[in-house]
């Protein structure tokens, strides 16, 4: 089931299946995110909760207890109910049950809201701690977006000059080993090479949005104000990257497997509501 929400620059399409966003056209009807094919990667842009990333041997601990969670966690693969809509907006809600419990022992709601705005469209997530406890959690978005034609056409630009320093990946975990994106007059030109160890994962950043650029022309802009961390992925000959603003990454090898001491973990008070919102912007 897809919910559509449009205004009079843009139409948004998100599947209740993950509260997933699908697609995104301007009036022209041109769309800005990737299709979903499986031969490079059949998603389109998912929901990482309650955790990014993965974790050492998929294994975490609360209270000593062994608990096993996929790489992103599970959210990306269950059914939201859509409890709001508007003309330009729509709010999704998952809640905790019974299955969730036995992965994740904590009563949440995860919502998600997307509203369209002239040429943007904010994506918001509000999650709820249920419970009379601390809840550790991470949260962290994963939208593809399209980029038809040459890959080596288009180019990142990040929004401050400054020392572009990631993290490499080993064996899906966040090493201790770095390395600096190069740029060009503050360009970053695509190419597959940059993507071969996997995402590159900026664990803290001074900017806070990031515009792909196609010849040089500004193409399409995400803003991430409020998230601290940020990766950015490919796969080899697929004709999209991925733009992800993170709270949290995937653990370290030295992690200690408790998720209340995490390495970027979020820890949110019993009965209170975490915020935070980024922006896909067509340029």
């Amino acid at each position: 089931m897809t919910t559509t929400i449009s205004n009079s620059t843009l139409k948004a399409s998100i599947k209740h299946a993950g509260a997933e966003l699908s697609s995104l056209k301007n009036k022209q009807n041109k769309e800005f995110i990737w299709e979903g094919n499986p031969d490079f990667w059949g998603k389109h842009s998912p929901v990482l909760f309650p955790i990014v990333g993965t974790l050492k041997n998929n294994t975490y601990r609360i209270n000593g207890k062994e608990y096993q969670l996929p790489r992103h966690g599970f959210a990306r693969d269950l059914e939201f109910q859509l409890v709001d809509k508007t003309e330009n907006s729509a709010t999704f809600s998952l809640k905790s049950d019974d299955e969730t419990i036995k992965k994740y022992p904590f009563y949440f709601e995860l919502q998600l809201i997307y509203t369209l705005h002239e040429a943007a469209l904010d994506i918001t997530y509000k999650v709820i701690n249920k419970n009379e406890t601390k809840m550790p959690f991470s949260i962290g978005a994963h939208p593809a977006i399209a980029l038809p034609d040459n890959f080596e056409d288009y180019a990142f630009e990040f929004e401050k000059e400054e020392v572009l320093q990631f993290s490499l990946l080993e064996n899906d975990l966040v090493s201790n080993k770095t390395k600096i994106l190069e740029t060009i007059e503050n360009l970053v030109p695509l190419n597959y090479k940059l993507f071969e160890n996997d995402a590159l994962v900026f664990k803290t950043l001074k900017s806070k949005s990031l515009t792909i650029l196609k010849n040089l022309k500004p193409y399409v802009k995400v803003d991430f104000e409020d998230f601290p961390s940020l990766g950015i992925w490919t796969k080899e000959q697929a004709p999209f990257i991925c733009i992800e603003p993170w709270f949290g990454y995937s653990d370290t090898p030295q992690n200690s497997g408790d998720l209340f001491e995490k390495e970027g973990v979020l820890i949110l008070d019993a009965n209170q509501t975490f915020t935070s919102k980024f922006s896909i912007q067509i340029l």
